[in-house]
């Protein structure tokens, strides 16, 4: 049964062309108003990488990167989950200080997704890294970051719908973020998923940051999952802003402090992941040779959604799609890409 639901009565405030000449100057806007607010850097960036180097995200350690091979090269490739790994390594190679960092387009698949309105097997984000230094691990430093995305992103809504005055029935961006831990979230919704208590407390307040993802709660379960080996989990979180289209908490970042040698040597341990230690990337971060770093992904088509009213991913980017998920679309009257 497809998990995609059209809401009733939804009808798109962009046609197609429209879409796309919108898509084109969101982009190239955010990007600007992003770059200038971090001090980042436009770079160039893998779709794949060695499987043996130990750069591929991961993710909840289950899903299944897509490999192959490749001739004259003994090593398999991986398309890239994400690039949370690769940036920081990129970073001591482009020998940028303090305050600078970079920023890409990065694609990727991820064929174990469940496909549903805001997921797909093709992911799109534009990733960022930056070093940081020791002062700068600090929630306080994590929360401005988080502050700068969120100025940048009602900028690019505000000069859209100056530009299409079909947008202006969306809300306007809550530009006033509230902080939240997840052992809060879970203090007070106890018996809610992860899921449902991101729901509620977006639904309250609009623009949320969760922090701290992927350790452990007083229940014994993470809030969500999250891999050991990137973001220290006392210092990540996501960003979620409310959905008015499909009634909902939608994320659009994932981002955070990344581990130091002393946190990555924690969370390997508590994740049972020691094997990673002897990979190439890891072996690097864990004696210090690695430089301090935050960072982040901010998916493309979710801000594309989000900005310009659509109810399905599917009307933003080009993926494929399960045969009852067309059906549904089409009986909506909801043109995919």
């Amino acid at each position: 049964m497809s998990k995609t639901k059209i809401p009733q009565g939804y009808v798109p405030s962009l046609d197609l062309y429209q879409t796309q000449k919108a898509i084109g100057m969101l982009k190239r806007l955010f990007e600007d108003r992003l770059s200038g607010a971090l001090r980042l850097h436009r770079v160039s960036a893998p779709l794949f990488v060695s499987s043996a180097s130990g750069l591929n995200d991961n993710l909840n350690g289950v899903e299944r990167p897509v490999s192959f091979d490749i001739n004259g090269v003994s090593d398999m490739g991986e398309v890239v989950h994400s690039l949370a790994k690769w940036k920081r390594l990129a970073l001591k190679r482009y020998e940028f200080g303090a305050g600078e960092g970079l920023y890409t387009d990065m694609n990727a698949i991820r064929r174990d997704e469940d496909l549903d309105n805001l997921h797909s097997a093709y992911v799109d984000q534009w990733d960022w890294e930056k070093i940081i230094t020791e002062q700068d691990r600090s929630v306080g430093y994590l929360k401005d970051t988080v502050r700068a995305i969120v100025g940048a992103l009602a900028a690019t809504q505000a000069f859209l719908k100056s530009v299409f005055p079909q947008l202006a029935v969306l809300p306007d961006i809550e530009k006033n973020v509230l902080f939240v831990t997840s052992q809060q979230l879970e203090d007070r919704w106890p018996d809610y998923t992860g899921k449902q208590r991101e729901n509620a407390i977006v639904k309250e307040h609009g623009t949320v940051f969760i922090i701290g993802i992927g350790g452990k709660l007083k229940s014994g379960k993470p809030h969500d999952g999250r891999a050991p080996d990137y973001d220290d989990w006392d210092l990540n979180g996501d960003l979620l802003l409310w959905d008015s289209v499909n009634g909902q908490a939608m994320e659009l970042s994932s981002m955070g402090i990344r581990v130091s040698p002393e946190s990555l040597d924690r969370q390997l341990s508590l994740a049972g992941c020691d094997d990673r230690r002897e990979l190439p990337f890891h072996k690097m971060l864990l004696e210090g040779q690695l430089p301090l770093t935050m960072g982040g992904g901010i998916g493309q088509s979710r801000v594309s959604m989000l900005l310009l009213g659509k109810a399905h991913i599917g009307e933003v980017q080009v993926s494929l799609w399960d045969e009852e998920t067309m059906a549904v679309c089409a009986g909506a009257g909801v043109p995919l890409l």
